[in-house]
């Protein structure tokens, strides 16, 4: 669509820049049940972001209709949103950077050639392999999602910048039960190339992580040594990822504010945001603001670097944005923990009395930004002289982010993203206080 008359009619009411950010696309979901199709929805979806600065004041409007008709009535938005805004902050629309990086990988134009009745077969086929795949399975769901976006940005200063990503995923939900015990798993696979996904891998997964849970009961409180799989750890990451975010700085949220230059962690820990990584739906050349955007290691070899910025948080800190804006803020494309090159088996084998942790719950609530505290129910399996003795479950796991940073005595080779594209691979540590029996 073409926003220079919305530009023009911008201009003259007033209004002294103004920018478009466009998101739409398509969004395609299925979901398997019992060998039946319980959901399939093919959707559409689009939204327009509006700002533009009258009288020194930021307005903005949102709307999902999007053609000329609605331009008088975003005009109108960004005028009266403008005049309610008491904030003093300087507000500016930017212009663009003289170079972007190129990216490749974001789109890939074969997964659309694949057949709607592939991606529903393989759908079915997850859900029956998996719930095949030993007779102590329950109940098994099988999802696949598949979605394609097209992002522009366009103002009154000569900028404009546009990119398409695609991506799809393969997930399963399995429960299985021993008949006096039950417990599920959940697993994840996404890509953006199809011939990449491998469900007869996928639904073993799910199967082997549902039973082996099965008889899990407390062990002794104490401090044990502890490995956390790639999945706890990403799990334990993400609720500690806004403490990188400048705008946590500023407004005194977040627990690293004063440590830049200083050791936070083991020097074996380096925590990269990259928005260059190939099959992401996250990655691209620009931000929200149209920002270019940069690879940037936040910890490097233990030593916190610097923090993510907006051009608000920026224009505060007298320093550049880094490329991360969001529609709501500031965040991190692609962060993760660069895996090292201890392997999982030999993290185990070297644990003389410890305990493998392959889920945490609860970090929405039981782990607090701020402090970097952390008090979780945990999962997994005791381990004694470098030997899995039993499945280990309705225990508490408690620390502090930091000091467990601090405590990691090794970083595995596997790592693995979520579904917030924060990844993590698997992480010895020194010691954790558990609650058990």
């Amino acid at each position: 669509m073409n926003f220079d008359r919305l530009f023009e009619k911008a201009k003259a009411a007033g209004i002294e820049d103004i920018q478009v950010y466009f998101s739409g696309g398509t969004q395609f979901d299925v979901n398997v049940l019992n060998q039946l199709l319980e959901k399939y929805t093919i959707a559409d979806t689009a939204r327009l972001s509006v700002k533009g600065i009258f009288n020194k004041k930021m307005g903005t409007v949102t709307t999902e209709i999007i053609n000329e008709d609605v331009f008088d009535f975003i005009i109108e938005s960004i005028i009266s949103s403008a005049n309610n805004i008491d904030s003093e902050d300087e507000v500016f629309i930017y212009a663009g950077d003289k170079e972007y990086p190129e990216v490749k990988g974001l789109f890939n134009e074969d997964l659309e050639t694949v057949s709607v009745k592939k991606k529903l077969d393989d759908t079915f086929e997850l859900e029956r392999l998996t719930m095949n795949a030993d007779e102590r399975m329950k109940m098994v769901q099988a999802y696949y999602f598949e979605g394609k976006t097209n992002v522009l940005i366009q103002n009154s200063k000569g900028l404009k910048l546009e990119k398409t990503v695609n991506s799809a995923a393969f997930y399963v939900n399995a429960i299985a039960t021993d008949g006096e015990d039950q417990r599920t798993a959940f697993e994840l696979s996404f890509n953006n190339d199809y011939s990449d996904f491998n469900i007869q891998e996928l639904a073993k997964r799910a199967a082997k992580n549902a039973t082996a849970l099965l008889g899990a009961k407390p062990c002794d409180s104490g401090e044990y040594e502890i490995v956390l799989t790639s999945d706890a750890s990403t799990a334990l990451l993400q609720p500690f990822s806004g403490m990188f975010s400048a705008e946590s700085v500023q407004k005194g949220l977040s627990l690293i504010a004063d440590k830049v230059d200083q050791k936070i962690a083991n020097s074996n820990i380096t925590l990269v945001d990259d928005p260059f990584k190939a099959k992401s739906p996250r990655s691209g050349s620009f931000d929200d603001e149209g920002v270019a955007t940069t690879y940037k290691e936040l910890i490097k070899d233990g030593v916190l670097t610097g923090f993510l910025h907006n051009l608000k948080t920026a224009k505060i800190a007298n320093t550049k944005s880094t490329g991360n804006a969001t529609n709501s803020g500031v965040a991190a494309s692609n962060l993760y923990i660069q895996p090292g090159s201890l392997s999982y088996d030999d993290a185990v084998a070297s644990m003389k009395k410890g305990l493998v942790i392959t889920d945490l719950a609860g970090t929405h609530a039981g782990a607090n930004s701020v402090s970097g505290d952390f008090s979780l129910q945990a999962a997994g399996f005791l381990v004694e002289d470098g030997k899995i003795l039993s499945p280990v479950a309705l225990i508490t796991v408690a620390g502090n982010y930091l000091d467990l940073l601090q405590n990691v005595t090794g970083v595995c080779n596997d790592l693995e993203f979520n579904h917030a594209f924060i990844g993590s691979p698997s992480l010895r540590i020194k010691s954790l206080v558990v609650s058990g029996k």
